[in-house]
């Protein structure tokens, strides 16, 4: 029997760094399962592709997603990184914007401390 999910590696890379925009890339690579170099590729082919830009936050990396940019495939492209991130973090309950409604706001470090 084959193993797949309905979101690939990018999707779940962003899930994580949404979650905690100061994540480090071992935490992500290890709750996605997949090695810590596929996380570092893929966080990189996201900033090229404009869905969220890297800092460095004193010795560590530190993430804002830009919740506006469309997702890629045709058949999703009438909506946004954004909109699908708001979905799934809703199921958990994390943050502001997804308790109350409002759109995904672009989210730096110092604001997801505060959630």
């Amino acid at each position: 029997m084959s193993r797949w999910t309905f979101l690939s590696n990018h999707a779940h890379v962003l899930l994580c760094i949404y979650r905690d925009p100061t994540a480090r890339l071992r935490d992500v690579s290890a709750e996605v399962g997949i090695t810590e170099r596929a996380a570092q590729r893929i966080v990189s082919e996201l900033e090229e592709e404009g869905y969220l830009t890297r800092e460095r936050s004193g010795r560590r990396n530190a993430y804002k997603l830009n919740p506006d940019v469309p997702l890629r495939h045709p058949l999703e492209s009438g909506h946004s990184v954004g909109e699908l991130l708001e979905v799934l973090a809703a199921s958990r309950g994390t943050g502001d914007a997804r308790r109350s409604g409002s759109s995904v706001p672009a989210r730096t470090a110092a604001e997801a401390h505060r959630d």
